[in-house]
């Protein structure tokens, strides 16, 4: 398929066509450049770093480790399995762990790595059916390395993660895919949707949308626009809950606080992070660029619609709080998709037109861009090692310094209660504290409140521990005893100064690891051990 789609080069080719490198064989367009996309994936390590249990590993990590190791985490599981009920991703962190007797940490790094090369593999794909020129394709890769971690707008999500979760995996499938489909390989297409829909079902609904929209664009979409059955399909698997109505209390709380979720919040620079791509799509469809394909064509073409059906979904929910309720379904997502491809097409344009007979040109724009990454990366987690390995025993961050330590020296079936705003702590550099401790919480009340969002089921619950332990870190002892007997909880950690009458064997940096005194844990049964 890939000869369709390359320009003639015979010397009976039209003058326009003469900027074609005729030095690319075929052979060589279909060869992987494994070598060098190493490189590039040891770049990218350098460039964004690697971050353990960060942001939504709290969600993941803890779930992979449940599965490797059920006697972790005896409560509230709720918050984590929810996520994981939905997806294989977190069962095939722990089917690696298991056959290669690797730990965890290591089994999460080893991913990681293989997600940076795999999204880079499927970028230099997407490239290599899009662009005719090396320099092109090259560009193009270069580019996405040196801006993997970049925010994709105000969606709330990076191009990808500095830490390991589900879309470290659904982004290079969700590619591989589109590749696919430009190269009409469609039976292997639909089956990495397959993949890709049981490790992230949210994101391989975009990519269906997607693969609809390139369809109609090869058919140059109709004059008279008709019902998709595939789109009613896609409408026909949502999952249920979802009525018209405001949004009840307490869940309103944990859906307003994510801001991102309503168009009527965003600003203007956020609008233009929506609208700028789309309108650089209509160019790359209309302005037939030199060295580009018709696959190059069609996709810019498939993504305008596609992020402006996004838009409008949005802007329909933010009308009235009547939408409440579909809000979690997040349109705004497929901006993920958007960004992606775009920042690719664009670092393969800037290739073609300024770096022809320029060898300066791929490093003056790779360098700049991948120093500005990496001090960005710098000052999202400060306090915290910029590549975390997973042989470490200590850390430069006190607050994963205390976790390490709970994870050696308390029982696995400990319960703590930490105080539920500990993300705001500077010293957290969002480190989930389940992820990295293994060891259960009450909830907390910003990640947890993020599933909370997604699962409205949960609200009740997260709100009544969130209250229970705000403040946690001026508790004195009476105050633990109280939690205690509403809660299994047999030990906390404090932010600050030891209370009172408390035994903490920990006391370091600022932090204290405590036992609660008279708490009976689990052993009374006075709490449903919800999730197990």
């Amino acid at each position: 398929m890939l000869t369709q789609l390359e320009p003639q080069t015979s010397s009976r080719s039209h003058p326009s066509q003469h900027h074609v490198n005729t030095g690319d064989s075929l052979s060589n367009d279909q060869r992987l450049p494994i070598l060098r996309l190493i490189l590039l994936t040891v770049a990218a390590l350098v460039i964004h770093g690697y971050y353990l249990g960060v942001e939504d590993g709290e969600i993941y990590v803890p779930a992979a480790r449940k599965l490797l190791n059920p006697s972790l985490y005896p409560f509230a599981t709720e918050f984590f399995l929810s996520h994981q009920r939905l997806s294989i991703f977190s069962s095939i962190l722990a089917l690696t762990a298991r056959l290669t007797s690797l730990s965890m940490d290591w089994t999460l790094a080893l991913w990681y790595l293989a997600s940076i090369f795999a999204t880079l593999t499927a970028c230099w794909m997407l490239a290599a059916v899009s662009f005719s020129s090396s320099r092109a394709r090259w560009c193009s890769v270069l580019v996405v390395t040196a801006v993997l971690t970049m925010p994709a707008t105000n969606t709330g999500l990076l191009l990808m993660d500095p830490y390991l979760t589900a879309r470290s995996f659904s982004t290079p499938l969700t590619v591989f895919a589109l590749v696919c489909i430009l190269r009409r390989s469609f039976f292997l297409a639909a089956c990495i949707t397959i993949v890709t829909a049981a490790i992230h079902p949210q994101m391989a609904v975009y990519l269906i949308a997607l693969a609809v929209l390139i369809w109609l664009a090869g058919k140059s979409f109709p004059a008279t626009p008709r019902r998709n059955p595939a789109l009613a399909s896609v409408a026909a698997i949502l999952p249920v809950g979802f009525q018209l109505h405001p949004a009840p209390y307490p869940y309103s709380e944990a859906l307003y606080a994510r801001d991102f979720y309503f168009l009527s919040t965003w600003t203007w620079y956020h609008w233009l992070g929506l609208l700028a791509p789309l309108a650089f799509f209509v160019w790359f469809w209309k302005g037939n660029l030199r060295g580009t394909t018709p696959a190059f064509r069609r996709l810019s073409l498939a993504l305008v619609p596609f992020g402006l059906l996004a838009i409008g979904a949005a802007a329909l929910f933010a009308t009235s709080h009547n939408f409440d309720m579909l809000t979690r379904l997040q349109p705004l997502r497929c901006f993920h998709l958007v960004t992606f491809v775009f920042i690719a097409f664009l670092g393969g344009v800037i290739g073609e037109f300024l770096a022809k007979d320029r060898l300066w040109v791929l490093p003056a724009l790779f360098l700049p861009l991948a120093a500005g990454m990496f001090y960005v990366a710098q000052q999202t987690y400060p306090r915290s090692a910029h590549i975390e390995v997973p042989w470490a025993k200590t850390s430069t961050n006190p607050w994963l310094n205390t976790l390490l330590w709970i994870r050696q020296n308390t029982p696995e079936n400990a319960v703590f209660a930490v105080d539920s705003r500990y993300f705001q702590d500077r010293n957290v550099d969002v480190h989930g504290f389940r992820a990295n401790s293994a060891r259960s919480a009450l909830a907390d009340y910003f990640k947890d409140g993020g599933v909370v969002a997604m699962f409205p089921a949960l609200a009740d619950e997260w709100k009544q521990m969130t209250d229970a332990t705000y403040g946690l870190n001026h508790f004195q002892k009476g105050d633990f005893e109280r939690l205690a007997s509403k809660y299994p909880v047999t030990w906390t950690v404090i932010h600050g100064a030891a209370p009172d009458g408390m035994q903490c064997p920990y006391q370091q940096s600022g932090y204290a690891v405590c036992k609660i005194p008279t708490a009976p844990g689990l052993a009374n049964g006075s709490s449903t051990i919800a999730g197990d």
